[in-house]
């Protein structure tokens, strides 16, 4: 008979796998680029289209959930999850088919939103979201899985930075924009995307291993774990030298010195890999810690965007 505390056990388990499968936090990511750009507009103009940035928050996760189920089928079709990745919601559920369901129904929604909201306001900001999806599919979609060549880094960056960012910044102008604003977008997406590409970035860590057998030569794969947690100070200096550069120029208010918020998140990130980077059960969740830094970071920047109209 199994025991009552067994089956406990493995319910609480399995409830940790969920969550960890589920990742919420993570959809900070997705929501980013627009919540910038709605700091940026109500510093700037003092005007916001509210419906159309409650659409893009949405439109957003769902296209990320998209991104996160389909980056587990391509991986359970490889067999990187096999072991080193009991959450894959694969692995959780046994039923492929019924997670590329979910998958495909997560960007047909996701796509559909975004079509309406392109509708209301310019059909840029369509071709702009299908760039971003491109660039999520070749990150581990056959035949280009170029994750497993080390280049999932820049295509983030690309991806939720400049692309991301200009089509939040066009879905919140008033309806008939006709260009892309790419030298805002540049300025106001570059330094948040390297926060959010330091997060896939530290999920590497932890599973070298399994990678490297195989042949996903993701960076940390390529460097060694020792030569890669020294980036990690670089990348946490470079994504606020970027953030503060147009406020030394003149550009942006005071304010935006508020993205020194996630600074804490990104110390405590740097001392946790310079110390255990070469030990994978320490450092599981250091991407949490590095999400932490990029939501903080993300946040206080709009935030200081926004008040600086005061």
């Amino acid at each position: 008979m199994v025991k009552p505390q067994a089956v406990a056990s493995r319910y609480a388990d399995r409830r940790l796998l969920w969550k960890a499968a589920i990742k919420w936090p993570m959809y900070s990511v997705a929501v980013m680029p627009v919540l910038l750009a709605a700091g940026w507009r109500i510093g700037a103009v003092g005007s916001l289209r509210w419906t159309q940035l409650f659409g893009f928050l949405l439109a957003a996760i769902l296209l990320l959930l998209w991104e996160n189920l389909s980056n587990d089928l391509f991986d359970a079709d490889t067999g990187v999850d096999t072991t080193g990745k009991p959450h894959s919601v694969v692995n959780l559920t046994g039923r492929r088919d019924r997670v590329a369901l979910a998958s495909l129904a997560s960007l047909g929604s996701g796509l559909v939103l975004m079509a309406w909201l392109a509708w209301c306001s310019s059909v840029l900001v369509l071709a702009l979201v299908l760039l971003c999806c491109g660039l999520g599919y070749v990150y581990q979609g056959p035949p280009f899985r170029l994750g497993y060549r080390g280049l999932g880094e820049p295509l983030c960056w690309l991806a939720f930075g400049p692309c991301a960012t200009a089509a939040a910044l066009l879905v919140l102008e008033p309806q008939g924009a006709n260009a892309i604003p790419w030298g805002t977008a540049w300025m106001l997406g570059a330094g948040p995307a390297v926060a959010t590409s330091l997060v896939l970035f530290c999920s590497h860590f932890h599973q070298v291993s399994e990678d490297s057998a195989h042949g996903k030569r993701s960076p940390v794969v390529r460097l060694g774990t020792a030569r890669a947690a020294a980036l990690i100070p670089w990348l946490v200096a470079l994504t606020l030298a970027l953030e503060w550069l147009p406020m030394c120029r003149g550009d942006w208010p005071l304010t935006v010195l508020l993205s020194g918020l996630g600074l804490p998140a990104g110390l405590a990130l740097i001392r946790l890999m310079q110390r255990c980077h070469d030990q994978p059960d320490r450092i599981s969740g250091s991407k949490f810690l590095a999400l932490r830094f990029q939501a903080w970071n993300g946040l206080g920047l709009a935030l200081g965007l926004a008040l600086g109209r005061l």
